[in-house]
């Protein structure tokens, strides 16, 4: 599950992985702009993202993390909003893994300074999603965007046994070690 915090809107993804082969299983926005009080729209956050957790069984939630900004207010609320939902997901026993927003942007464009539109456009072709089941707003894809970081991030898209040393590997395939 991937989530792109915000106080004004916050975008969410779902993957999910067959045969270590990501498709999208949901996005969505979840809208808080009509909302005049901070502390509601936090409220409204922290019970959307256990919804989401409950209705889905996400094994992993990415989340991306807040970047530097010269408004210190807004780095605030943003802080806020994604603190919200790391303490949806610690309630639920869900790991939590923070990217930069332009990890997440190399990770699925290739280019760390790629647009919003890039980016949706990159996991529409990589996740072969419809037209139909794209959504305008670029928060849901950026959500998505952040499952999918964490997906090629983990050892779940490598599938590859991690070794101490050289010692551990050769106990552990004693037939790939000549003597």
């Amino acid at each position: 599950m991937g989530i792109d915090p915000g106080t004004q809107i916050m975008g969410y993804g779902i993957l999910k992985v067959i045969n270590n082969k990501p498709q999208m299983e949901a996005m969505g926005v979840l809208q808080l702009n009509k909302l005049e009080d901070h502390y509601l729209r936090l409220a409204r956050i922290y019970e959307r993202t256990i919804t989401l957790i409950e209705e889905y069984l996400p094994d992993e939630l990415a989340i991306e993390a807040p970047f530097y900004g010269k408004n210190v207010q807004s780095m605030l609320k943003l802080g806020r909003a994604q603190g919200v939902a790391m303490a949806a997901a610690i309630s639920r026993d869900v790991p939590i893994c923070e990217y930069a927003p332009l990890k997440i942007k190399m990770s699925i464009t290739g280019n760390g300074r790629a647009s919003k539109e890039q980016v949706a456009y990159m996991l529409q072709k990589i996740l072969k999603i419809p037209d139909e089941n794209m959504l305008r707003q670029t928060d849901a894809s950026d959500g998505l965007a952040a499952a999918l970081c964490h997906f090629y991030q983990s050892d779940i898209s490598s599938q590859t046994t991690k070794y101490k040393d050289w010692k551990d590997f050769a106990s552990k395939n004693p037939q790939k070690v000549s003597k």
